[in-house]
């Protein structure tokens, strides 16, 4: 399209140039009284194909030149891909590696260099899938699968974002693509699909009690204990994420400290409720969090 349009630039302005030229030496010797020359039959056909079938014949390559290449981009060479299932929720991205049994949120590990295959669906309102430095935007559509892939060819953090406005928290639709080597990404993979050990300290195991015995349990998952939600995110290696509410805020201590009490004060509208908790009950279950590696 680039050199396509360079060219068209071109020749346009060299017949404005020439235009310009004729012009002036018609205005100069002209026999007609007003100094312009009627038109002549080849500038009519001039115009006719400048106008009309020129552009119409460089829209219908151009429209098969897309075409040919969307279809390209939308269905990789490689068959046997990575496939990672996304599904968008309000506001928050739920992350599932089918073949792998990982269940995770907001954060989507990938091999470097290697193309993978990404099954967008929503649960609710329209969303849109946006890695800028890796992709397009494809739309997220409940009831309907759209497929896209994406290729990381350098290791490093991308960031994606929802770019369909979907809401209150549109603007904190955030998530990360953590592109790794090959054995990096293997062992991400052999942690992720693991359940979380039993605690070993005190403070550790008071924290898992508060979780399951409270509203916590009846909305997450975490995978070895008894917590089996399905409303908000798999918490079962929350403590290696990077960001608490899908991008809202860092996961530091005081921050999760301050969602768990009362996530409306950093997310308003966001779908979990305050946390009525004692103090000491608060501190063990960010402790319990934060663990979960």
């Amino acid at each position: 399209m680039f050199w396509v349009s360079l060219v068209v630039v071109l020749f346009v302005g060299a017949l404005l140039l020439l235009g310009m030229f004729r012009r002036r030496r018609s205005e100069r010797g002209a026999d007609d009284p007003h100094g312009v020359t009627s038109p002549r039959h080849w500038e009519r056909r001039l115009l006719l194909f400048g106008g009309v079938v020129g552009p119409l014949i460089v829209l219908a390559v151009l429209w098969v030149v897309t075409l040919r290449d969307v279809n390209f981009l939308a269905a990789p060479l490689r068959s046997n891909m990575l496939t990672v299932d996304v599904i968008g929720r309000l506001w928050w991205w739920e992350v599932r590696y089918p073949e792998q049994g990982i269940v995770t949120a907001n954060e989507i590990h990938i091999p470097v260099g290697q193309p993978v295959r990404i099954r967008l669906t929503s649960n609710g309102v329209i969303h849109s899938f946006w890695v800028p430095e890796l992709a397009g935007k494809t739309d997220m559509i409940a009831g309907q699968t759209n497929n896209m892939w994406l290729e990381a060819s350098q290791p490093g953090v991308y960031r994606g974002q929802c770019a369909e406005y979907c809401g209150r928290q549109h603007t904190h639709m955030i998530f990360f693509v953590i592109a790794e080597p090959q054995a990096t990404f293997e062992r991400w993979v052999q942690r992720e699909a693991s359940s979380v050990p039993a605690p070993a300290a005190a403070n550790l195991t008071r924290g898992q009690r508060v979780f399951e015995t409270n509203a916590c349990a009846g909305c997450h998952t975490i995978r070895g204990t008894t917590a089996a939600g399905r409303v908000g995110p798999d918490l079962t290696h929350f403590g290696s994420r990077r960001t608490i509410g899908a991008g809202t805020v860092p996961n530091t201590r005081s921050l999760l400290a301050a969602w768990v009490v009362n996530a409306q004060s950093i997310k308003p509208g966001n779908l979990m409720p305050p946390v009525p908790l004692p103090p000491d009950d608060v501190q063990a279950l960010v402790d319990y969090l934060e663990s979960l590696k």
